[in-house]
């Protein structure tokens, strides 16, 4: 059994786990490969050997038809691009839904959430927000005429004259 990765005249047990060696007892398996072998202060495993990050899972919670209905796995180095993707598709049926029913999109922004695992310290992208506006020209839809009927119920009787 060969030792790959030897750095300079170190010596590193953690980087033949990399390869699927286990030159001294005790090394943990990798589980997320590319990750930092480094375990930080505190920490109970390094990102390298973290269950946690391995087994982390997304899923929608909206009520759309978009990707990530059911939980699925993503790897901490490809959440960012995953779930930016994603959220591009709530902006994608924002403007579909204004071009269907008469609607202009105001706004429409995209936010990423992050958070740091508890196991290993690695900072991730837990999720992300979708936050559009969109201005409806036609009386069909159905918020637009309840938020109307409301307004005008809080406008009958604020002019009466009751001087004259």
């Amino acid at each position: 059994m060969s030792i790959i990765g030897a750095i300079g005249s170190g010596y590193s047990p953690n980087r033949s786990a990399a390869v699927g060696t286990s030159a001294v007892a005790g090394t943990k398996p990798i589980l997320n490969p590319n990750a930092s072998t480094a375990k930080a202060p505190g920490r109970v495993s390094s990102p390298a050997e973290c269950k946690t990050c391995k087994n982390r899972k997304y899923q929608d919670g909206s009520d759309e038809m978009v990707s990530f209905k059911s939980a699925q796995h993503i790897s901490p180095q490809s959440a960012p691009a995953r779930v930016r993707g994603h959220e591009a598709e709530h902006v994608s049926n924002a403007y579909k839904d204004a071009a269907m029913n008469n609607g202009k999109v105001l706004q429409a922004s995209v936010s990423l959430k992050t958070a740091v695992c508890p196991e290993c310290g690695r900072t991730y992208v837990c999720g992300g927000e979708t936050t559009t506006k969109i201005k409806y020209e036609n009386e069909s839809n159905p918020y637009e005429k309840e938020r109307k009927a409301m307004h005008r119920q809080g406008l009958v009787g604020a002019n009466i004259d009751l001087m004259g």
